[in-house]
């Protein structure tokens, strides 16, 4: 174990809520990816929200949520079962890898901070690699040696490349042996924010095209080159042209399953610089580059903010009232980012709040107009006045926002339709769904 690692008690607010997204090295063997997952689903606490495998890149990306301690569980658990079932030393796939369980962030939901997670990241860090001795890094948040926070920087050399690089005195593993493992190999534990992973489609074939964009875009951006050898400043260090975008990590690649080459990106502040405006920028490098964007493809789980922003986004480009349903946002950034062009995407299943809300959490309102009369009409007290009430209100706020709607594509107003947009806004805030 590294000397600046020390293990500190967790301790968390009782509704504290974390997800954790381990990336296991298997994408085509479901009996095994089902094995990890059900290690997941034995513990309580826990909510297995998206699994998501990919048969080219062999990776399966896993989403689950729950209380820091039942999700440290079930991620000691899923880790535990990959090392018994994925034999790295016969592993072949598109994405950088390192180990059986290659990467497992922690992230915060609610009720808990980043250090206050990265703790719990130290915690799960420690289990591994003494109770499973597989060799494990601490990234991001969890690692205190800057050199040793950037994940990619860590798995630098891959599998193949981690039987010399694990005697490095400066790559001694923070918890485990030093010594690789050729059949688990080594895994990467650490705490972040929210990322979203995501795939932009190309309609090329040509992974080195799609590297160029990659380039353009991600933050990091291209090393000047001249006759294939880096171009060295004054101080012989090399001269870097940066992407961009702002907190955009990105590679390009060949998916043999859909016969495309990909975007790969890894967007690290959504705040920042959200789905919809990295999609844009890279459908203007790809243009510049005679390249079309056809869609793009969502790994694990997105906000539903960002949802609702790309829907306002594109709807605000067309000059289009975007005072509508969250349902019609949502299906306006699906249809305008392309995310239903490789595989049928289902907000309910990708959207990490409607992952998360209970069975039971909207009954009187997924009611029909005639369910709900007659829940209104039993011998149940619920709903009462109030809820009538506050219908007849939602339905008042419905109808003006609709007016609003209508009047910002009324013909001789076109330059009145942010004002109407505003006001029909305003009305879906007021109404009650």
């Amino acid at each position: 174990m590294n000397s600046n690692n020390q293990i500190n008690e967790t301790a968390s607010h009782p509704d504290a809520l974390i997800e954790c997204v381990p990336n296991f090295s298997e994408g085509n063997d479901l009996n095994v990816i089902k094995q990890i997952t059900d290690e997941i689903e034995s513990v309580e606490g826990v909510k297995l929200l998206n699994v998501d495998p990919g048969k080219a890149t062999n990776r399966t990306v896993v989403t689950m949520a729950g209380s820091p301690d039942a999700v440290v569980e079930a991620a000691f658990r899923a880790i535990k079962k990959a090392g018994e079932l994925i034999d790295m030393s016969k592993h072949k796939g598109e994405h950088p890898r390192m180990g059986a369980t290659d990467v497992c962030p922690l992230i915060p939901l609610s009720n808990i901070t980043l250090e206050e997670t990265a703790a719990y990241a130290l915690k799960l860090a420690s289990r591994v690699g003494i109770e499973l001795n597989i060799p494990v890094y601490l990234y991001e948040a969890a690692q205190p040696v800057e050199g040793r926070k950037n994940l990619s920087i860590i798995r630098a050399g891959e599998y193949e490349g981690f039987f010399k690089k694990i005697k490095q005195p400066e790559w001694k593993p923070d918890f485990g042996p030093d010594k690789f493992d050729a059949r688990r190999g080594s895994t990467v534990i650490g705490a972040r924010d929210f990322l979203v992973a995501y795939n932009i489609n190309l309609n090329t074939t040509s992974t080195r095209r799609a590297n160029a964009i990659a380039f353009d875009v991600r933050e990091a951006g291209r090393v000047k080159t001249h006759n294939g050898k880096p171009v060295l400043d004054e101080n012989g260090r090399k001269i870097i042209f940066p992407g961009s975008l702002k907190y955009v990590k990105a590679i390009g690649w060949y998916i043999a399953e859909y016969g495309i080459a990909q975007i790969s990106m890894n967007l690290t502040n959504i705040e920042k610089t959200p789905v919809h405006l990295a999609f844009d920028e890279v459908c203007k490098k790809a243009d510049a580059r005679g390249i079309r964007v056809t869609g793009s493809e969502l790994v694990g789980l997105i906000p539903i903010k960002a949802m609702l922003n790309a829907g306002k986004y594109f709807l605000e480009k067309q000059k289009r009232s975007s005072g509508v349903s969250e349902k019609e946002l949502i299906k306006i950034a699906i249809k305008s980012l392309g995310l239903d062009e490789l595989t049928p995407f289902n907000p309910k299943e990708r959207i990490i709040e409607y992952m998360l809300a209970s069975k039971t959490d909207n009954v009187l309102t997924d009611m029909t107009l005639s369910e709900f009369a007659d829940e209104t009409a039993s011998e149940s007290p619920a709903p009462g006045g109030g809820s009538i009430a506050a219908y007849i209100g939602s339905l008042g706020a419905s109808l003006a926002t609709m007016v609003a709607n209508l009047s910002s594509h009324k013909t001789g107003w076109d330059d009145r339709w942010k004002e109407f947009s505003d006001w029909a806004e305003k009305g879906q805030k007021l109404k009650i769904v």
